[in-house]
């Protein structure tokens, strides 16, 4: 196995902010036309279930391209498969902003989840690329900690641009987004993974090595672990505005100010995971999760129901499964690629595909499943808590037997 150049080609600041603001893109794609969404629907004649399926396209793509993505960058180098992506992110962009229908926008979106599909894969192989074990763990949570700037000022961002414009215009903003992340990579970035280091671009290679990573426990359960605290993160995010705006009656204003417990939740938990992750092991870490994630599933399953018309009855579980998420994340990334150095390029674009196929998954089921988003956030996602506390569990136990 091939260990990280002693020599790293980037600090792990430098690789912390470029990895961060890549990965920032996902969530600000979501998080900035949150607000619309009522907007959206009303606009474009369609109905919420419409509104909804342009979440679940950009999940699916963002998914799915993330397995050819790691693949090309194993190939062609990390910072050249960044800028060919981004760029189909940014192009995804310019379709939204002038869409004059459904169709075209999600066609949009299908654009933008393969674009950003980058910003995961990429971010995770960079780390995985120049650091490894409690450094690589340390740079993961200064990646979260970075990525919380961008979806922290999104929905306030959103509102203000409701006020002054249309929706149209939050997809001028993200293509913006995108072209200064081309430039990031291009002027400030330095490739991280050396020439002797690259991996032949054929299909047999491509499915051996997925193959190699969906037999291997140390890679499925903390994969799959991700996959589930994720899926809850990106189901809320498709839920909430239903619930808060057409439910409990909130404005887009009042919508961003709220979700301002969703950002500060993530933000603590990322600073207080940061200093964590320099005095305990990982698995500790995601154990303190656990607890965390555990209390979030039960606030869910009882928050909403006792208070129907309260916004801390849903939006205190919010906060919890924020602070469970900044926990478990750098320490089951790290856990699931630690072994795998060699591909980490396949092996990080696997765990983002878990990750984002989790978020498809949930939200698509918070759609066709259920009659309402109340009723979704309520079952779903402490079904979703218990599953990742299993997985998680399942992992500890295997790494200490081993």
């Amino acid at each position: 196995m091939t260990s990280p150049s002693p020599t790293p080609a980037m600090s792990g600041r430098r690789t912390a902010i470029i990895g961060g603001l890549m990965v920032a893109t996902g969530p600000l794609s979501l998080t900035l036309y949150a607000p619309a969404l009522p907007s959206l629907v009303t606009d474009l004649g369609t109905t919420d279930a419409g509104g909804k399926l342009t979440l679940t396209v950009y999940f699916a793509a963002f998914a799915l391209a993330q397995l050819l993505c790691g693949p090309l960058s194993d190939r062609f180098g990390r910072r050249s498969t960044g800028i060919a992506f981004f760029a189909i992110y940014v192009l995804g962009s310019l379709v939204c902003t002038f869409a004059p229908s459904l169709e075209v926008l999600l066609f949009g979106r299908i654009l933008q989840g393969f674009g950003v599909s980058a910003g995961v894969a990429l971010s995770r192989a960079m780390v995985r690329d120049l650091f490894v074990g409690r450094e690589a763990i340390g740079i993961l949570t200064l990646i979260n900690l970075v990525l919380t700037v961008a979806p922290a000022v999104a929905p306030t961002l959103g509102s203000v641009i409701m006020l002054v414009g249309s929706w149209h215009l939050m997809f001028v903003v993200m293509g913006a987004f995108g072209l200064a992340i081309i430039a990031l990579l291009g002027f400030s970035s330095r490739e991280t993974l050396a020439e002797e280091r690259r991996v032949p671009l054929h299909p047999k290679t491509v499915l051996s090595n997925y193959g190699r990573l969906l037999r291997a426990p140390a890679f499925l359960l903390p994969a799959g672990t991700l996959a589930s605290a994720f899926g809850g993160f990106y189901a809320s995010a498709a839920l909430l505005p239903f619930v808060l705006i057409d439910q409990i009656g909130l404005s887009p204003f009042q919508f961003a100010m709220a979700m301002l417990i969703q950002t500060g939740s993530f933000i603590t938990g990322n600073l207080v995971a940061g200093r964590l992750s320099k005095h305990i092991d990982g698995w500790q870490l995601v154990a303190i999760g656990l607890v965390l994630i555990a209390l979030a599933g039960l606030g869910y399953a009882i928050g909403p129901r006792l208070w129907p018309g309260e916004v801390l009855g849903v939006m205190i579980p919010v906060g919890f499964w924020m602070l469970a998420l900044a926990c478990i994340s750098p320490s089951a990334t790290a856990a699931a690629m630690s072994g795998f150095g060699e591909i980490a390029g396949s092996a990080g674009a696997l765990t983002g595909f878990f990750q984002m196929g989790g978020g498809f998954l949930a939200s698509l089921a918070g759609t066709l499943f259920f009659p309402e988003a109340r009723t979704a956030l309520v079952i779903l996602m402490p079904a979703l808590a218990a599953v990742a506390i299993v997985l998680a569990v399942a992992d500890l136990l295997r790494t200490r037997r081993a």
